[in-house]
């Protein structure tokens, strides 16, 4: 544990539940690159801020999502055109209707920057799902769609080029991983509930039983040598799952100070090593 090599802000993202703004507390309590012996594994890789912040040698990454999926390959495969594409987008309502509702290429950086065109220009950055699969928020404006930069996706694809990008279910990745192995894990979650509709897991609900599949294949993980972080609720019948772990509870907010208490936000950090003034369970 300690201190990452950080890469500049690659940001691209706009993903609900993201870690970005937790990351000066999660990011001391995680396992360094250095002290990574194989590979970094992201199963729910989302908007990818833990990843781009301990900026490792060697990661697999993989989501459910495959629209979220489309984006990172394409940034690493074809930064350029992604940007290219991205800025040929209108900039009205009319625009980002036509994109969601009809726009469907069928080239990989046309789908990188259309899904990275809806993502920026949405209501809240949602991601949210109809029955068939398709995104279907609506239009937030432009404020936030050139926060973004043709730099940003360049270092972005650089890292990516590090890792093996797939799109399929957590436990088949978490299966695959054994000695060396550092996996870190932020499945759908909302602060104290155990189970709720997640917006951005393609429209479907992250359920108590798919808590204890998670549980369970790292438990299996650590058995065959891996190490493991997780963040989820402090529901206790979640925490209930990862007897034989460590645990920490995740300050409400960001920036926290030393010497401000702060209150509880309902969500911990776990892991399969001890934690700074973390708890066993």
């Amino acid at each position: 544990m300690g201190n990452p090599t950080q890469a500049p802000n690659t940001s691209f993202l706009r993903y609900p539940g993201g870690k970005g703004r937790m990351l000066g507390f999660i990011g001391q309590h995680l396992l360094s690159r250095s002290t990574v012996a194989s590979r970094y594994v992201e199963p729910f890789v989302g908007g990818g801020a833990v990843f781009f912040y301990l900026c490792p040698e060697h990661a697999w990454l993989s989501d459910i999502n495959s629209d979220l999926i489309d984006i990172y390959r394409g940034i690493r495969k074809s930064p350029r055109q992604v940007w290219r594409r991205y800025c040929e987008f209108g900039s009205s309502k009319a625009e980002y209707r036509r994109v969601r509702d009809f726009d469907r290429p069928s080239r990989l950086v046309d789908r990188a920057a259309r899904i990275l065109y809806l993502n920026r220009t949405c209501f809240k950055g949602m991601w949210r799902h109809n029955r068939n699969g398709e995104f279907n928020v609506g239009y937030g404006g432009q404020a936030r769609r050139w926060a973004i930069t043709e730099e940003m996706l360049l270092v972005a694809s650089r890292m990516l080029r590090k890792a093996h990008i797939q799109c399929g279910d957590f436990e088949d990745v978490v299966d695959e991983c054994g000695v060396g192995d550092f996996l870190f894990l932020d499945p759908p979650y909302r602060p104290s509930e155990r189970e709720q509709i997640h917006d951005h897991y393609v429209g479907r609900q992250f359920t108590f039983a798919d808590h204890r599949r998670l549980a369970a294949a790292l438990k299996r993980a650590r058995r065959r040598g891996a190490h493991w972080a997780l963040t989820t609720t402090t529901h206790p019948d979640v925490i209930g799952l990862f007897r034989a772990s460590y645990a920490i509870e995740i300050p409400h907010g960001t920036g926290r100070q030393p010497g401000i208490r702060v209150a509880n936000s309902g969500e911990v950090l776990m892991a399969s090593y001890s934690l700074t003034g973390g708890q066993a369970l």
